[in-house]
């Protein structure tokens, strides 16, 4: 029985493994597909509305349609609300075509409203007040759910963190290692989200890459290497890069002008979450697979996907910057 339970185990494996390879050979790393639904108030109750997607010309409406709030009725174009926009606001299709909706509502006093729907928090509630009416606990839970899909669907951090737990290994190490990793991508990424760091996105993707392509060859051989004596320096200066790639995407979400804090202290807990996650299921699939298949070279072949994943971004962002 245990004969047919690892050869059983070896095939979902490698499957799986391949199945990751395919993944990340054609998915946009750590990149978040996002939709803005921008209303512009014209007159009292009336409102011109408008999609938007930044770098993708694909028509949000064949995936997404807003569900108004009672008493709004809407066309392609314009929307009036006999009581103002007061109610909640939802949108079919989030979180499937796009893992979420900015909707940034343009008062005619000038000031903007700026709210968030994803699958994990599908409605919102409107006031149809000039100012953001979302309390803190609201944009704290907004903010944590889309931390935690950041890093579930950034495949590139996902296989960085899988490659340091393979060139640590799960013993007292691993500690400092992950903590490191944390508090580097901490610092960059509240300093570029606030402004404080500005760095072009090209070259951060590359660096990226590279990191992964570096800790899996390392995590290969047994060589007493600078990876192998202090793994959380090395963390750490990787963190710093990988904190400009999840900024990015905090970007593209937006801050909200009234919670900025809030919103980018529970998004970093959020990845803090996702990534303890990552950390918990290898630990879990290791164990197994060191009691059931211990001939067969797991961690080597995982370590072979994954620098090939990588080492292909590396070439193709490398040369994105050439062009």
């Amino acid at each position: 029985m245990s004969g047919w339970f690892g050869r059983t185990l070896r095939r979902l494996c490698g499957l799986l493994l391949a199945g990751l390879m395919g993944l990340s050979l054609d998915a946009a790393a750590h990149e978040m597909s996002m939709a803005d639904l921008t209303l512009r108030e014209t007159a009292p109750g009336e409102f011109v509305w408008a999609w938007g997607v930044p770098g993708k010309s694909k028509p949000v409406a064949e995936d997404l349609t807003p569900v108004w709030p009672e008493g709004c009725v809407g066309d392609a174009q314009f929307l009036r609300c006999s009581q103002g926009l007061v109610g909640n606001l939802s949108v079919r299709g989030v979180g499937q075509a796009y893992s979420a909706v900015i909707v940034r509502i343009h008062w005619r006093g000038g000031a903007n409203s700026v709210y968030t729907l994803s699958s994990g928090q599908p409605r919102v509630q409107l006031f149809g007040a000039a100012n953001d009416s979302r309390g803190a606990g609201e944009v704290a839970r907004a903010y944590g759910l889309l931390g935690v899909e950041h890093i579930l669907t950034g495949v590139d951090h996902l296989l960085f963190v899988i490659s340091l737990l393979l060139l640590v290994g799960f013993r007292r190490g691993l500690i400092g290692t992950i903590s490191a990793f944390t508090l580097a991508h901490s610092l960059t990424l509240a300093s570029s989200a606030l402004g404080w760091l500005v760095l072009r996105s090209p070259p951060v993707e590359a660096c990226i890459a590279l990191s992964i392509v570096l800790v899996a060859a390392e995590a290969l051989h047994d060589r007493d290497t600078l990876s192998r004596r202090w793994p959380a320096l090395v963390a750490f200066l990787f963190g710093l890069v990988h904190g400009l790639g999840f900024a990015g995407a905090l970007k593209e979400i937006g801050l909200p002008e009234q919670h900025v804090s809030i919103a980018l202290l529970t998004f970093n807990l959020g990845v803090e979450v996702g990534q303890l996650g990552v950390v918990a299921a290898v630990w879990g699939l290791s164990a197994v697979l060191a009691r059931q298949a211990s001939r067969w070279p797991w961690r080597a072949v995982a370590l072979y996907v994954i620098g090939t994943v990588a080492a292909f971004w590396s070439i193709t962002r490398v040369v994105a910057i050439a062009l």
